[in-house]
């Protein structure tokens, strides 16, 4: 579709800052601001500093970076909190992005170095380069292309601790309550459909995990001695892992929700090339793909203790433990979920074995209000930038965040929008952001501000 005038000016000055704007973003992923702690936290608040001044330039007076504590009493990490009053009568919007990082990871495993960002194509590569500093260059670009012109409030707040499930992000919420109040809120973190195809998140599945440990001795045991009628912990820990899915790999742990199927589904041919799922193996679950990945239960083994090949012996293990993830469906209580998880494998001890289980973290579900004003102006934006309309995706992923967002402010409007497509890699060795699919964000929030300002009252 052809642009308006007002699309055709704001598209050139965007394409007039990009430069500038990739610039800035090669500054971030330079930074190695990971936020897991066993790595130099001095980095995390570098990041912080640079995105502070970054939002300075933007026009930005009032910038402050604040921390609250955690619920063990330490400091959380340096957020960056900067406000922009609008017109008398204008809403207030605030921009949400996180600058802390994934560990890289092995440096094997990646085709450049991890924080050095590499232009390789239409493709940039580096950690964070679009998780998630890429949503702050998306921010921070559609502020610089409105200029003066900005006709809302806006309050920028870049946290640090998104990677490590921001502990402190209640109590911060609750320290600056009026500091963050906004009529709009804007989460950048999310991704589209495809390259060339915009998307609205309006679903993410909540998270909960725990750890389960199986003993069936005392200690170890000599496995030529008593090999046979006892069966090893790591045997046991994996015929109790088993019972977590049916034979046609659904979840099959009682009491766990599903939502209902999404109106769109992918082909199988799409989802196998992106998650290089590799020849031969058959997926798991029925269904439409996208209620497997967006409405449905997931739960996945994401550590083991055991005794490492190198070191084995021939003993019986009396004990193996593992950390079980669990993805919820939208409209069930993590707390819940975990429960009927707990259950599930309490009731299933193989051949009578000791199960004990830790539960350890909990995050809520996010499902989108229904048509909301804001929702209306976030279409007309990403249509008028990309030229397609956006499509309303679920994520498999979970945001639990954005819940505690909804406790606080029960009046604001949501929108989860990014950057990422379905190659950026992130959290994976050669994350990457698209760069054509940046410049078109940069404009699309550009455009989403002006319709806001237009007003945002439900109808």
């Amino acid at each position: 579709m052809a642009d308006t005038p007002r699309t055709a000016e704001l598209r050139r000055r965007t394409a007039e800052h990009f430069d500038t704007l990739l610039a800035d973003l090669e500054g971030l992923v330079r930074i190695p601001s990971v936020s897991n702690g066993s790595f130099d936290q001095a980095h995390v608040r570098a990041s912080a500093e640079r995105v502070a001044s970054l939002v300075r330039d933007a026009g930005f007076d009032d910038v402050e970076i604040l921390q609250a504590p955690t619920p063990t009493g330490e400091p959380g990490a340096p957020a960056v909190v900067a406000r922009r009053p609008g017109p008398a009568g204008a809403p207030h919007v605030l921009l949400y992005a996180h600058h802390d990082v994934q560990p890289p990871g092995d440096r094997a495993a990646w085709d450049t170095e991890p924080f050095e960002p590499t232009r390789v194509g239409e493709r940039m590569f580096g950690r964070g380069a679009a998780d998630d500093k890429a949503g702050i260059v998306a921010h921070l670009g559609a502020l610089r292309v409105l200029g003066d012109e900005l006709a809302v409030g806006v309050t920028v707040f870049v946290e640090g601790e998104e990677e490590i499930g921001s502990p402190s992000f209640v109590a911060f919420l609750h320290a600056h309550r009026e500091r963050l109040a906004a009529d709009v809120i804007v989460v950048a973190d999310s991704a589209n459909w495809k390259v060339g195809v915009p998307a609205l998140t309006t679903s993410l599945r909540g998270l909960a995990d725990l750890e389960v440990e199986v003993a069936v001795t005392e200690h170890a045991i000599h496995s030529g001695m008593f090999g046979g009628p006892v069966l090893d912990a790591n045997v046991l820990l994996a015929r109790l892992v088993a019972t977590l899915h049916d034979d046609a790999g659904d979840v099959a742990v009682a009491g766990l929700h599903r939502a209902p199927d999404p109106t769109v589904d992918l082909p199988e041919a799409d989802f196998r090339a992106d998650a290089a799922v590799l020849d031969g193996v058959r997926l798991a679950g029925t269904g439409p793909l996208t209620a497997r990945l967006w409405t449905r239960p997931a739960i996945g083994v994401i550590g083991i203790d055991a005794a490492p090949v190198a070191e084995a012996s021939n003993t019986i293990a009396a004990r193996a433990r593992a950390k079980l993830s669990l993805r919820v469906a939208p409209g069930q209580d993590p707390v819940e979920a975990r429960a009927a998880l707990r259950a599930h494998l309490e009731a299933h001890a193989p051949f009578g074995a000791s199960v004990s289980v830790t539960e350890r973290d909990a995050g809520k579900a996010f499902a989108a209000a229904g048509d909301s004003a804001a929702m209306r102006a976030a279409r007309a934006a990403f249509e008028a930038s990309w030229g397609v309309a956006p499509v309303d995706t679920g994520l498999g992923g979970s945001i639990p965040f954005i819940a505690d967002l909804l406790e606080v402010y029960t009046d604001a409007q949501i929108l989860v929008t990014g950057v990422e497509d379905p190659d950026s890699r992130a959290h994976g060795a050669n994350e990457s952001v698209h760069v054509g699919e940046l410049e078109k964000v940069v404009l699309a929030e550009a455009l989403l501000l002006e319709e806001l300002a237009r007003g945002t009252s439900e109808t």
